[in-house]
Formats: structure tokens, sequence, C-alpha cells
């Protein structure tokens, strides 16, 4: 595929080459230099053209139900794994020990499991839940919704993001110390963008830990930060390709990008400018999450983890040991530990204390294996019992979650009840709950001490894209993106089974 190609991109429709392009590449940034991009040049002269396997958001809308629809990109067509719904949800492996590696290639395969039943669920459909206190269903927006996130400092702020660029900003109260609430969800603050590509698919919501700014990410290849009113606070054309990731830095100073260009962008956020574009993976740059404030990790289509820092062009550690793409990465709490998951089928957990405070590295890699379809998603518990160890959630294209011990690699459940593919992943921030979202319309939350369903939600055939939990104070909210144009809410107060 090339990056001049003038046909739109869609996370929603196969894309189709052809030639000659539509819009001039963008022009260099006026506040960078060039010494800090990747080769001395502008982006629109250093990249080659990205082949056939450049990722793409998906392979088609569906016109049966068993068509599956993912919102990240993947190189090829999902791998269809037979599933035995009917064999039981959820099941429990049998204890074994994973491998642990220093060459990053060992395996921790799941034992043969076997079938417990759950609880019994009372589910909730969109249509009967509307005017239910437990669910709230927003509709203002135009087209699909893809990404969603809440304010972290005012708990009444909800942001949404749609197919069509629309950031929509909701202020949702929340219910007061005798359940009541006060006033009623209004119209949203619209944040319409113009792009500079017919495909603005919105791939990602990040919020500034003030939560002054919304960094935005969008297939057009434009990064956008908006603030808490909806107005434009910056926005660069520096990316010669989609934006699957924009996230700040846990201090706020900077915003980092990661573009399917092949390169990561580091912005300085108060000054309004670039600070350095790194050339990172061979293609594809696909994620990129944050080690502390001046390092940061990358994953990309070329199998590879890199850890950078913001001013050095060069890698300072490699990370080896994924046979292919890896399709995001993330850090624990203490930002000790990387775990990161790839279209090999595994994910895997690396330490790298040891390398942001520049001791010598502890090169254990600890693989989780067992999932039979590309992993796409990965969450970490955000908090952790005493005395036990920290817990690690995968999702996978074979329409199941696995959840595992990070300390041993043990899985330990795994959870069949979607019946297509699971896309997005979310704990509790007390780390007591977690939730999965499907193309298939459902919602499940588990209870991540006893490996138990608790409750499910069904949004009537509509796949849920996203999740964004919320909890603090009296507040303890799930928002979802829906493939039907709609946000929804589940208040989790007033669900007793999650009680």
């Amino acid at each position: 595929m090339k990056l001049s190609c003038q046909n739109p991109f869609s996370i929603l429709e196969r894309h189709v080459c052809s030639e000659p392009p539509r819009n001039p590449p963008p022009p260099p940034p006026p506040h960078a230099s060039g010494s800090n991009l990747p080769n001395g040049g502008p982006a629109s002269q250093r990249l080659s053209p990205l082949d056939n396997s450049l990722k793409r958001k998906a392979s088609g809308t569906p016109t049966r139900d068993d068509t599956p629809k993912e919102k990240r990109a993947k190189t090829s067509s999902p791998i269809e794994v037979d599933v035995d719904v009917g064999s039981g949800p959820s099941v429990e492996p049998k204890r074994a020990g994973p491998q642990t590696t220093s060459s990053g290639t060992g395996s921790a395969s799941a034992a043969t499991a076997t079938h417990q039943a759950d609880e019994p669920i009372i589910p909730a459909t969109a249509e009967k839940e509307t005017e239910d206190e437990r669910v709230q269903v927003l509709k203002a927006h135009k087209a699909e919704v893809f990404v969603c996130a809440w304010n972290p400092v005012d708990k009444t702020l909800l942001a949404s993001g749609s197919r069509d660029s629309v950031v929509h900003l909701w202020s949702v109260p929340v219910r007061d110390e005798n359940g009541k609430v006060t006033s009623q969800t209004g119209p949203p603050r619209t944040c319409a963008y113009s792009p500079i590509q017919e495909s603005a698919d919105l791939t990602s919501l990040d919020w500034s830990k003030d939560g002054a700014l919304l960094a935005i990410g969008c297939y057009d290849s434009v990064l956008r930060i908006c603030d808490a009113n909806g107005k434009l606070y910056f926005s660069h054309a520096q990316h010669d390709g989609p934006i699957f990731a924009a996230r700040f830095s846990p201090g706020g100073r900077w915003l980092a990008s990661a573009s399917l260009d092949g390169s990561a962008c580091i912005w300085d956020v108060q000054g309004k400018r670039l600070h350095r574009q790194f050339s990172v993976h061979d293609k594809c740059c696909l994620d990129v999450d944050w080690l502390s404030e001046s390092e940061f990790a990358t994953s990309g289509s070329d199998g590879l983890v890199q850890i950078m820092n913001i001013d050095n062009p060069k890698p300072l550690r490699t990370l080896v040991g994924h046979t292919s793409e890896v399709n995001q990465l993330r850090t624990n709490v203490t930002r000790t530990k990387l775990a990161s998951c790839s279209d090999d089928k595994t994910a895997r957990i690396w330490n790298i204390a040891d390398i942001v405070h520049g001791r010598a590295q502890d090169d254990r890699v600890i693989t989780l294996a067992g999932h039979k379809g590309q992993v796409s998603n990965l969450v970490w518990s955000p908090r952790t019992v005493s005395g036990q160890h920290e817990l690690l959630v995968t999702s996978s294209f074979d329409r199941s979650a696995r959840l595992w011990d990070s300390e041993t690699g043990q899985c330990l459940r795994v959870f069949h009840d979607h019946t297509k593919h699971v896309y997005n992943l979310a704990f509790s921030p007390d780390g007591r709950l977690f939730a999965s979202a499907g193309g298939d319309g459902w919602l499940f939350v588990y209870d991540a001490w006893t490996r138990k369903k608790r409750w499910s939600y069904n949004a009537s055939k509509s796949g849920i894209f996203e999740l964004s939990w919320q909890q603090s104070g009296l507040a303890n909210r799930i928002a979802m993106a829906l493939e039907n144009r709609s946000v929804v809410i589940a208040d989790v107060t007033r669900i007793y089974q999650l009680q």
C-alpha cells in the first residue's frame, strides 16, 4: 500500500490502492530542526512507500453475523478459530509452570482445561435498559463510535470519538450521597475537525494527568490536542501515516504519538512543537507507552519492542522475541514491567526497571502462550492484593480472554463467553473487577479474585469497540463506545451483581 494513495482509508472498509497521490505531503514542522528528524530530513522525503502489509483497521463491514470486524489494524485477515461455545464459557486451566527465558523465545503453554460453570447472569439489552437507572444511552454521533475516555479530574466529563473525526464532550452527572441524580446529561460539546484526507477515523483519546488537555489520534495522520472545553489547542501533520496511539507522559510535559509511517514523535506540550521524531520500526509503529518522564517504548509490525529516550535517536534497548507484529504494549502501575502482545499468539512480560535506571539488565522474559489466535489487547490490574502477584488480562481473535499471574506466567482462567472477536478490556480502578467487550455486542464483567462472571450487558448485536472505567468518590461507571453510533454508560453502583 502506498502512502500517496488517493483512495480513502477506513476502519470498517478494506483499502484498495490507486495512483496518483491526491494530496501533497505535509510540510516539515516550523519549530523542529532537521537534526531532530530521522536521517536529518523532512518526513515527506525520508519514508519509502509501505507495501501491501500496511496495517488496516478492519476487514470490511460485516454483512453476516459471523463476519469478523476488528478495530485495530492487521496486516492479514483475522484467523478464525473454532470455539465450542456450548461447552462452557469459562475454563480453569490446570496449574503448569511457565518457561522463563533470557532470549525471549520461550513459551508457557496453557494446560488442558476443565469446565467450571459460572453463576447465573441476568443480561440487559439496550432497548430494555434505556430508561433503567443502571444503563444510560447517549446519542449524538453520526457514525460508529470507536473510542471513549473519562476525564481523570472532572468526574462528569466523558470524551467520545467516532469514524467521522468528531469528538463529543459529554457532561454526565454523578449521583449524590442519596443515590440521586440532580441534573440530566444534556447535548455534548462537539469538536469537529476538518480532516486532510477522506479517512478520518478516530483511533485514540488520552487525557493529560491534570485533565486539561485531550490528545486525539486520527487516521488522517494529523495529531490534535484540544482542551477540556473542546477548543483546539494544537495540531500538526508531521506524520505520513495514520496515528494509532497518542499518549501523554506521566507528568504531562510530553506527548508521544505512534504512526503507521513507522515513526514515533515526541511533542513538547507546553511549547506546542515537535521535540523529536524517531524512526523506530521498519514498517508500522503500532503502539507507544511511557516508562518514565523521559523513557518510552514502542511496538511495531516488525515484531520488535524498542526502548527509547526522548533525547536519544537510537534505542536504549531492543526487545526481541515476538515472531510477528506487536499490537499493543502496556507498563504495570509501578512501571517496572512491560507487557506486549502479538500476532504470534503470545504475550510477553519484560523487566524494564533495570533499563530505566541504567542497571545491568535482568534478561528474563515471561512468555504467555495458550491463545489460538492473534493477541490484540492486554491490561494490567491497577491494584494488587497484599501477598499476591500482579494480574494481567489478555484477549485474542480466538474470542477468548485469559487471566494471568504475571510473576509465574500461569494462566489462571480462560473466559470463552464471546462469540466474536474481543475488542477491548478494562479493569476497575480498584482491581476487583475487569470487563471484556466484543464484536458480538456483549460486555462481560468478571471478578478478578474469584474468577467468576458477575454481570453481562448486550448492546443488541452492535459491536462494543472500547471501554473506559471510572471509579472515584461516588462515581463507578463503565463507558462503552458502540458500533451503532451511541455511547452507553453502565452505573456499577446500581448493579447489585457487582457490589
